[in-house]
């Protein structure tokens, strides 16, 4: 998977279509990704040791990570992620876009 913790990514479909936010999670084993502010759901809590009151609390929930797409840093679009090898020998991803290396692997 392409996507990695604290990438920014804009949603391409469903209910959030255009949205953007920050990676918190990424389940590999499922192909999912937790992003901040997106397909935020409520979930009833009951009071334990950690939480004194209980209630209502909203917490983003998992998505398919084919449904973001990376937001390159320096034109500012969405794109798909390219991977090259460096003179150095290491790898790094690059913006099909525009060209320019998001980080190195």
């Amino acid at each position: 998977m392409n996507i990695k913790k604290d990438d920014l990514v804009q949603i391409i479909s469903g209910k959030d279509k255009g949205k953007k936010g920050k990676v918190l999670k990424v389940i590999n084993k499922y192909s999912k990704v937790v992003v901040e502010n997106v397909n935020v759901v409520k979930k009833h809590q009951k009071p334990n040791q950690q939480m004194k009151e209980g209630g209502i609390i909203e917490q983003p929930s998992p998505l398919y990570a084919c449904k973001v797409m990376v937001v390159c840093s320096s034109c500012g679009k969405p794109t798909r992620i390219g991977y090259k090898l460096l003179d150095d020998n290491k790898k790094a991803r690059y913006c099909k876009k525009c060209g320019e290396i998001i980080d190195r692997v």
